[in-house]
């Protein structure tokens, strides 16, 4: 009916980008990122990982309609980085976690494979 098909729900099209940044203009040190083709699960991890960086001061994100996938998401920092540094270091830390989470989830499924194979 309404709704897209799947696949435009995650490939990009032709001339699409996935990050674009406009600056914000109302605040000082603060930009709009527009993420096309991501929904809520990476506008939230983004938002929370930047809060825990001490030289964010804003973090939030949108959704501006629910049947098209993207998402707006608002930093403003302190003079010592730039917004866009900031969601650097937060993509960075959270593909670290992800990676730690990879390792002990393969790891305890081979623990778990082995504890089957000898009983």
């Amino acid at each position: 009916m309404n709704a897209p098909d799947r696949f435009e729900l995650f490939l990009l099209g032709d001339g699409e980008t996935k990050v674009t940044m406009e600056p914000d203009t109302r605040q000082p040190n603060a930009a709009i990122f527009i993420f096309n083709k991501e929904d809520h699960t990476l506008g939230n991890l983004l938002r929370a990982t930047l809060l825990h960086n001490e030289h964010v001061i804003y973090s939030a994100y949108k959704v501006p309609h629910p049947l098209f996938p993207k998402f707006e998401l608002r930093i403003q920092t302190d003079e010592d980085t730039t917004p866009k540094e900031a969601l650097l270091a937060a993509c960075q830390s959270l593909i670290g976690d992800l990676q730690m989470l990879s390792q002990k989830l393969t790891r305890e499924w081979e623990l778990n494979k082995i504890a089957r194979d000898t009983s």
